[in-house]
């Protein structure tokens, strides 16, 4: 069933690449609504101030997934918010945003994912829809690669390779089934090197970025105090965006994910491709056995419920 939150909820912190001080309210919305966003900070209920969270709204960006309207109204680094939705099966909210960026909060989806399980998640009660991806799609860039194939669930293969040793090669699959979000990918943090801050910052982008949101690596060496909440938090973190992009196929997919070295620009191309080819998927309703592959559908957890615990 398609569900949406029992409560407002709200999150403050600067943007990523803004700097600039933003608050998000989560909102509970109807079903078929969908994830939009409302910019407050724009003109009062004015229907060009939303923008709707999905494939066909996503506009070419550097290093975070950037969404608009045909008005040209936008809101940027949705992907972890996102993420925390799709990996808590919320499918319908309504984000009241005061800028044009989401506080990145401690670079991870976990906050996001305290907020809604505090608020809690209701029922609809009305049929969930999802895509089932039936023949493979593949888009390249070089090297690099996404790729959905036919699955039972909802599954994410991921692999990276860095030259920094604090980083170096890892790889992660995992089934995203009852709750496995929460535990294990939900608290990982997004990461750069250090090499590559003062280029980032030259373009306008990371102004907002700091220890405190961001794990940094300089070659063998983590910078942050605490050091890294797991020893593959890298590529745990680009699992999260992966999912978080593909919430933006606007229903859960169904389907094997595979990425080497790709980022949100390619997991955008994958959902056009997909969507332009009408024999790689089909919509399907979730019956009680699909809905127990899917994420978000475990046992409740109480307020205080940490994710990655």
């Amino acid at each position: 069933m398609q569900t949406t939150i029992r409560s407002a909820t709200g999150f403050s912190g600067v943007g990523l690449h803004s700097n600039r001080p933003t608050r998000v309210m989560l909102r509970p919305a109807p079903a078929g609504h969908g994830i939009r966003f409302r910019r407050t900070d724009l003109a009062d209920a004015d229907a060009d101030a939303e923008v709707a969270a999905r494939w066909d709204s996503v506009v070419p960006s550097e290093l975070c997934t950037v969404i608009a309207n045909a008005g040209g109204v936008s809101v940027s680094t949705i992907e972890h918010l996102m993420a925390a939705l799709a990996g808590t099966g919320v499918h319908n909210v309504l984000a009241e945003i005061d800028g044009p960026e989401l506080p990145i909060l401690d670079g991870s989806a976990a906050p996001f994912v305290r907020g809604i399980l505090a608020a809690g998640v209701a029922g609809l009660g009305v049929p969930l829809r999802a895509i089932r991806v039936r023949a493979p799609v593949e888009v390249r860039q070089g090297e690099a690669f996404a790729r959905l194939d036919p699955a039972e669930g909802i599954e994410i293969d991921f692999r990276i390779e860095f030259g920094d040793r604090a980083i170096g090669r890892q790889h992660k699959r995992l089934d995203l089934a009852n709750g496995a979000f929460l535990h294990e990918l939900a608290d990982s943090r997004t990461f750069c090197r250090m090499i590559d801050i003062e280029a980032m910052r030259a373009r306008g982008l990371a102004r907002g970025g700091s220890l405190d949101n961001a794990v940094v690596v300089d070659g063998d060496r983590v910078l942050n105090p605490g050091g890294l909440r797991r020893p593959d938090e890298p590529v745990r973190h680009k699992m999260l965006d992966a999912l978080g992009d593909l919430a933006l196929a606007g229903a859960p997919v169904i389907g094997r994910y595979t990425g080497y070295r790709a980022g949100h620009a390619l997991t955008a191309r994958l959902l056009s491709a997909l969507f332009a080819d009408p024999a790689s998927h089909e919509v399907a309703v979730c019956d009680s056995d699909l809905g127990r592959r899917l994420p978000g559908l475990c046992p409740p957890h109480p307020a205080g419920y940490a994710p990655g615990a």
